[in-house]
C-alpha cells in the first residue's frame, strides 16, 4: 500500500513538473517564430538585404524578437549579417 502512494506521488510531482516545462518550452517556442517572421517581414517590406544565412537565421531562432532586432541593427550598422 506504501510504494502505490509513493508512486502515485512521484507521478503527481512528475505531471507538474512536466506542465511548467512545457508551458515555458512553449513560451520559447513562440518567441522563436515570431524572432524568425519579424526577420523575414523586415528583410522583404524594407528591403534590408540581410542573407538568410544559418548563423543569422540561428540568433534569430534562439534569440526570438530580441535576436531579430540585433541581428537587423548589426546589419544596419554594417558590422555583422552583410
Amino acid at each position: 500500500m506504501a510504494i502505490e502512494l509513493v508512486i502515485v506521488a512521484l507521478a503527481i510531482i512528475g505531471v507538474i513538473a512536466a506542465y511548467y516545462f512545457l508551458k515555458s518550452a512553449a513560451h520559447l517556442l513562440i518567441n522563436a517564430v515570431l524572432g524568425l517572421i519579424l526577420f523575414v517581414a523586415a528583410n522583404a517590406i524594407f528591403n534590408i538585404g540581410i542573407d538568410y544565412s544559418i548563423p543569422a537565421l540561428l540568433v534569430c531562432a534562439f534569440g526570438g524578437i530580441p535576436g531579430a532586432i540585433i541581428v537587423i541593427l548589426l546589419h544596419l550598422l554594417g558590422i555583422a549579417f552583410a
